[in-house]
């Protein structure tokens, strides 16, 4: 597992960067949606909505990419390229909520829709490029 340099963790742990992550779907096409991330220490974490196409692209192939600017110089980035070693749904409520506090001051995540489950994905990096 390739590690996420120390010099780029602000825009994972507490810059309101938004990552744009790219999966793979059915028909071999890449998919690209901009997501809300955090970091563990190992693994990068982000939350979607179960049955949303990068919920179905990564239950299916779980090869991922990554990228996130800094949006205090977009010059500065992070990519990463990995697998989803871990899908939960136990903890998922609490971290879209923690995640909205980062990204938009709001103590719940507004965006709830009635019935929707939430679900943690967690990226072990394999390779790590940055500039910056």
């Amino acid at each position: 597992m390739a590690a996420i340099p120390q010099g780029f963790r602000d825009l994972l742990e507490s810059k309101k960067a938004f990552a744009h992550i790219a999966t793979v779907g059915a028909d071999g096409a890449p998919q690209v949606t901009p997501v809300w991330v955090d970091f563990d220490g190992t693994h990068v974490r982000f939350n979607t909505a179960k049955g949303r196409v990068k919920d179905k692209n990564l239950r299916r192939n779980p090869v991922v990419a990554l990228s996130i600017l800094d949006p205090d110089n977009p010059y500065r980035y992070l990519q990463v390229r990995g697998r989803v070693t871990d899908v939960t749904e136990s903890g998922a409520d609490a971290h879209i909520d923690s995640l909205a506090k980062k990204y938009l001051g709001q103590d719940k995540y507004p965006y709830r829709k009635p019935g929707e489950v939430r679900v943690i994905y967690k990226i072990a990096p394999e390779r790590v490029q940055t500039m910056g």
